[in-house]
């Protein structure tokens, strides 16, 4: 399993305020608001490193994101789980994030939500991606996610979905 269930998280109120902790078996089983991070990785070219997940994950299995990230373990700080996520499944170190923006993901399926905090990085070193995490790798440019996702032959994962959506939004209005 890629995920440990025991891992333990910090359970977040609506204002993002820590409530509590529980199990990330027990947040998912339960739907309890929770954090993650999410880094949108560019390379030299522009393009933006594309995977499919593993299909051992407790979230939405074997879809496709745009982003590298996971949930925040407790006490753990959005940035900091930013790197430690974008270095764990691109399998380098030494990356830099930048924060983006941040919004509350609600899961229309089971009511379920967690708040995403999304970050840019630029890699231009070679990328070894984690086999317990991604099944399958590239780098795509904007044109070719968009025409997958309009192509619908690609299930995407939805809060990175959501995530991709609102960066094209904040992107253009940052000019």
């Amino acid at each position: 399993m890629s995920e440990p269930r025991e891992e333990l998280l910090d359970v977040v109120d609506r204002d993002d305020r820590v409530i509590g902790t529980s199990t990330r078996g027990e947040v998912y089983r339960l739907g309890l608001t929770h954090r993650c991070s999410a880094v949108l990785v560019r390379d030299a070219a522009g393009r933006i490193f594309t995977h499919r997940r593993h299909a051992d994950k407790l979230f939405a299995p074997s879809t496709y994101d745009v982003f590298v990230g996971g949930v925040l373990g407790t006490g753990e700080s959005y940035p900091e789980a930013a790197v430690r996520e974008a270095e764990e499944e691109l399998g380098v170190t030494g990356i830099t994030v930048s924060p983006a923006f941040k919004f509350l993901f609600e899961y229309p399926q089971d009511g379920s939500s967690w708040f995403c905090d999304v970050y840019t990085a630029e890699w231009n070193g070679p990328v070894d991606p984690q086999q317990s995490e991604i099944e399958w790798h590239d780098w795509l440019t904007e044109d070719q996610i968009e025409q997958r996702i309009a192509e619908g032959d690609w299930p995407f994962v939805p809060d990175g979905l959501a995530a991709w959506q609102r960066y094209r939004v904040w992107r253009s209005e940052r000019g």
